[in-house]
């Protein structure tokens, strides 16, 4: 199945040199950690993966609607999009 949602992204992948030093907001508000960051590709939110504690990249696409998130770890730059399970 093909990702139907490649006409809500509206940013790319920032580059490695724009990944460092970015945090999750929601967690540093919090007090709390993650483990890795994602970006959404519609607004540009960065929230923390599913394998953080407070998952806050799925529940800005629950809130939003904004399916599709690119990896923010350095030396990472692919995409996937929450809606349809598909890496892109």
């Amino acid at each position: 199945m093909a990702c139907t949602h490649r006409d809500q992204i509206r940013l790319e992948i920032p580059p490695d040199h724009a990944k460092s030093g970015a945090v999750c907001p929601e967690c540093v508000a919090m007090g709390s950690r993650w483990v890795h960051l994602r970006i959404c590709l519609t607004c540009g939110h960065i929230g923390c993966c599913d394998s953080s504690p407070n998952r806050h990249a799925r529940a800005h696409w629950n809130s939003t609607d904004h399916p599709v998130i690119g990896s923010m770890e350095i030396g990472e730059s692919w995409s996937y999009c929450f809606e349809d399970d598909e890496f892109l």
